[in-house]
């Protein structure tokens, strides 16, 4: 059945459901850019497993009666991809025990510095494939100068020293844009002006500082200076963090809705820096200021013969001093409100918990993939040559049936389902896919064999001799 056959038959079928999911704006690293060449379509799914499942399950579309086994199928395959995650979350979770900054846990394993390295390096793999599982895309370490940018859309002026890590991934998903009102200067802030502002629905990082004489080492090397200069400038630039974040850990954070031009505010070490307006205006008010303080000062000193005259004239002159550096500190603690009260709004998850919650989505991801890939093949004589038509049609179908434009990943679905055992290509490319109550009865068979098959636990690491600590 073709894509237009499908999609006519479904929208006919359920024409009385509203599709949910907004369309999907082109990805892009560019903070500012909507120019078609940087548009790129994303393989995220905006639309739920569920509004899948009904659609591709009306009996219109199963002309045998399959419709009832075809949605047990589709249940039975849901529940097995939740059952691979929760494995592969067990052992995400046994890898980062060490590195958790939140752990309430007692130590009861030493590690060597070889074996945490290793498992650093196992986490930092782990994570991307769950991520990437989970239809994100990757920034590439060598794009950070294109979104670490000045142009701040909550009006700060941010820096990050990218240096100061020793590993760094970043990763959004859903490139788009949303629309904010806000009051309008034109009309003396009476009236309302809309504006688009790009965002990443999701932004993912997950960093680990370098040990503190590492940095140093590198302070030394990069400007040329002595050892003692070099700590003073890695103890200044880590005052910006709290007393509790460690190179020992690995930091995971997730946020929702973040401006692209205010990455920045997600790193630790981000730096408010006055904007040059607020420069300007603190020159002219702080300079106007203690001019006028230090001339009327002078004249009351030239014209004082009491010793009180002179010393309330200095007063007078520490007292406008005072005020213009209570000014700057007070603009600068505003900032930091602006930027704690925003984050505060954009953050969804930390360390564990982003974890759990990427593998929810991941496997959500998964499912649906699967479920559209099955769908297509099973009413159909396909062939491994006809993989990129089937792609396109998967695409032209979802366009035409929830108005959202993706790039569908059919050869990741496609591996799933042949690894499960639901699709079979044979010598010549033939592609044969178990019927749906044939397709039920395999997931129900691996279901069977999963505790039987269970791996052992690897343990790394020593067991502490004595008491554990906490």
């Amino acid at each position: 059945m073709a894509v237009a056959d499908i999609a006519s038959t479904m929208n006919g079928a359920a024409g009385h459901h509203a599709a949910q999911a907004a369309p999907s704006a082109p990805a892009t690293l560019d903070p500012h850019s909507e120019g078609a060449a940087a548009q790129v379509k994303e393989k995220f799914l905006p639309v739920t497993r569920n509004a899948l499942l009904d659609r591709l399950t009306q009996p219109a579309l199963w002309p045998n009666g399959d419709a009832v086994q075809a949605r047990r199928f589709m249940r039975y395959l849901d529940y097995w991809r939740r059952h691979a995650y929760s494995v592969k979350l067990l052992d995400l979770e046994q890898v980062y025990e060490p590195f958790s900054p939140d752990t309430d846990l007692l130590h009861t394993r030493s590690f060597s510095p070889d074996e945490r390295a290793a498992m650093q390096k196992r986490l930092v793999a782990q994570m991307a494939e769950l991520l990437e599982q989970g239809n994100f895309a990757r920034v590439n370490p060598a794009d950070f100068h294109v979104i670490l940018t000045k142009d701040s859309h909550y009006g700060l002026d941010l820096h990050v020293d990218i240096q100061a890590f020793e590993d760094v991934l970043i990763y959004y998903r859903g490139a788009t844009t949303i629309t904010e009102r806000h009051r309008d200067i034109r009309k003396a802030y009476l009236g309302w002006r809309e504006q688009k502002v790009p965002v990443f629905q999701r932004l993912f990082i997950m960093f680990k500082l370098k040990p503190f004489d590492v940095r140093v080492r590198e302070v030394m090397q990069e400007r040329k200076v002595d050892r003692k200069e070099a700590e003073g400038i890695v103890k200044r630039l880590r005052k910006l963090l709290p007393d509790t974040v460690s190179s020992d850990y690995v930091y995971i954070k997730l946020f929702k809705n973040m401006p692209r031009s205010d990455v920045e505010m997600i790193f630790p070490n981000t730096k408010v820096r006055f904007r040059l307006f607020d420069k300007i205006k603190f020159g002219v008010t702080a300079g106007s200021g203690l001019g006028v303080g230090a001339v009327g000062t002078v004249s009351k000193i030239a014209l004082a013969s009491n010793p009180y005259t002179l010393m309330m004239a200095l007063a007078g002159l520490g007292g406008i001093a005072m005020r213009q550096a209570s000014n700057f500190i007070n603009q600068r603690n505003r900032y930091m409100v602006v930027m704690a009260r925003n984050l505060y709004f954009h953050s969804m998850a930390d360390n564990r918990g982003v974890m759990t919650l990427l593998a929810d989505r991941a496997e959500e991801e998964d499912i649906k993939e699967e479920m559209l890939l099955y769908c297509m093949l099973a009413r159909r004589q396909a062939n491994i040559r006809d993989l990129k038509a089937i792609d396109t049609e998967i695409e032209q179908y979802l366009s035409q049936a929830f108005g959202i434009d993706v790039n569908f990943d059919v050869e990741d679905a496609l591996g799933r389902l042949k690894q499960e055992g639901i699709v079979t290509e044979h010598d010549d490319g033939t592609l044969t896919v178990l019927p749906p109550q044939d397709a039920a009865a395999r997931i129900d068979k691996l279901w069977d064999a999963c505790l039987d098959q269970l791996p052992d636990i690897v343990e790394e690491g020593r067991e502490i001799t004595g008491r554990p600590t906490g």
